[in-house]
Order: C-alpha cells, then structure tokens, then sequence
C-alpha cells in the first residue's frame, strides 16, 4: 500500500447468498484527510461497504488494508485494536438513551479500556475533558448532562458524531447520518463532518442517499450500482448523465452550470433519486 494511502481495498466481494451478491471486485483506496460520499440506490451495497471495512460483516473475496493492517485476516484481538481508529456514525444514532450526552460520548473510550474498566464507566478526567470540549465544539455543551432521549434528531446524531470524535479515529465511517434530519439539521451535520477533516485530518466515508450533499461536500464520489462500483470521480465529473446511469433514471440535460453544481437539480434530477 502506497503510503499516502490510509485504506486500500482489493476486488472485495460479499454475497450473502447464492443469489444475492452485495458487493463484487469493488476496489478502491482512501487518502488521509479526505471527504468521500458513496452514492446509489437502495440496496447497491452501500451499507455493506462500509461494514465490510470494520468487519462488522465478514466479506467472502478480496482485502483490506486499513493503515497498513490486513483487516480481513484479522483476529479477534487484533481486530479490536484496529476499530479503535475506526469510528462508526449511524442513521438511528445508536446512543443509550437513558445516558446523558457526555455519558455517550465517553463510551467512544470503550475501545481503549479493559472489560471492568468499560462496565464501571471508569473514564480520566482527561478522557472526560475532552468529550466535553468535543460537544462545545459541537455546539452541545448545554445538553453535555441532559438524557439523549430529550434531544432532537440532530442534536443526538452531534452527540454520535462526538462519541466518533473521542476515538481519536484515523476514519469515520457514517452510514446514511442524515437520513432522518430535516434539510437544517442535515446541513449542520454534514458542515461538522466536513470540519472533522479539515481541521482534524480525518478520513470520512459516508454513504449518501442525498445527491445535492454529496456534491456540496465531498472531495470524491463513489458510487455503487448492484454492488459494482461504477462511479469514481470528484464532484464536477458526476453530471446529469453520471446521475441517470447510477440510479436507472431517465436523463434530464441540465440547463445551466454553477461552480460545478446544476441549477435546478434537485428539481429536474433529485426528485427521482430522493426517491430511489
């Protein structure tokens, strides 16, 4: 793996029966500090890619190389150390909701204690300073002590994307982390994911029904079409046309370019794909 390269992946493939192939021969590599949304329709393997790469699910063919490690062939204790440095964001947030904010944010240390150590909460008060100034940054230090069950959507997924942050991760992978934000709380969302790489260094992978997000945000789309990955390119490259050919839809030729992005897209292309 070239150096400047933190993930590399070589025909990965997951078939979770023999009918139903998830992913074939997709190969791609990820820079450090780099925003890349992965785009397709329901069902094009997007969530399976990013649980391949953590091992959340085992694929069947094909490696991983995370920061230089086989993830693929990894054991058990291995495997842990490793998730250290991957962070996971989630659609449905994944937070204890009888916990407090900054009680959710410290389990993002869990990967770094000891079994006794992780069920007895027993957190630095470095560790403790620090998931308090990550929810400042996020601009949630007032609900730092409040229950997650009285936050809003976006609210608890900036405490997820907190949680993500404590890790120190080298990658955060976000599976559909605005699927259910309204278009302010999406917005806001993606602004902090954006701002984790680049005044962190993060690598972030996140999979994106919301084309017009991806372009805005990203520094690279990939998309994925049956599990194939069939679009590789910056966000100028994924025209109208690109558009169609991922989602089966019927072209519609934009009419006017702005900075790269189509005016009107949302309304001539998007209504469609929103929908897929």
């Amino acid at each position: 793996m070239e150096a400047r390269n933190l993930l590399q992946i070589e025909k990965l493939g997951k078939d979770y029966s023999s009918k139903s192939k998830a992913l074939t021969d997709v190969t791609l590599s990820l820079p450090r500090g780099q925003f890349v949304s992965v785009i397709g329709s329901s069902g094009a393997g997007k969530s399976t890619l990013l649980r391949c790469i953590n091992r959340l699910i085992d694929p069947n063919a094909g490696s991983i190389v995370f920061d230089g490690k086989d993830v693929a062939g990894m054991g058990r204790r291995e495997l842990r150390q490793v998730r250290r440095r991957i962070s996971m964001i989630f659609q449905h947030y994944n937070l204890v909701y009888r916990s407090t904010s900054i009680e959710n944010v410290l389990q993002g240390r869990l990967g770094y204690k000891s079994t006794i150590a992780g069920v007895l909460g027993l957190y630095s008060e470095e560790e403790k300073e620090r998931a308090f100034t990550i929810l400042d940054q996020l601009g949630l230090a007032e609900f730092a002590y409040t229950r997650t069950d009285q936050l809003s959507g976006g609210q608890k997924q900036r405490v997820g994307i907190a949680r993500a942050l404590l890790q120190d991760p080298l990658l955060i992978l976000a599976d559909e982390p605005i699927a259910s934000l309204d278009p302010k709380a999406s917005q806001m969302i993606m602004e902090h994911l954006r701002w984790a790489v680049d005044t962190l260094g993060i690598t972030c992978l996140v999979n994106l029904h919301q084309v017009d997000y991806a372009i805005e945000f990203s520094d690279r789309i990939l998309a994925l079409k049956k599990g194939h990955l069939v679009f590789d390119g910056t966000p100028d490259e994924l025209d109208a046309r690109a558009i169609s050919d991922i989602y089966g839809t019927p072209y519609v030729e934009e009419r006017a370019v702005r900075g790269g992005l189509f005016e009107n897209l949302e309304e001539e292309v998007l209504a469609t794909v929103g929908a897929a």
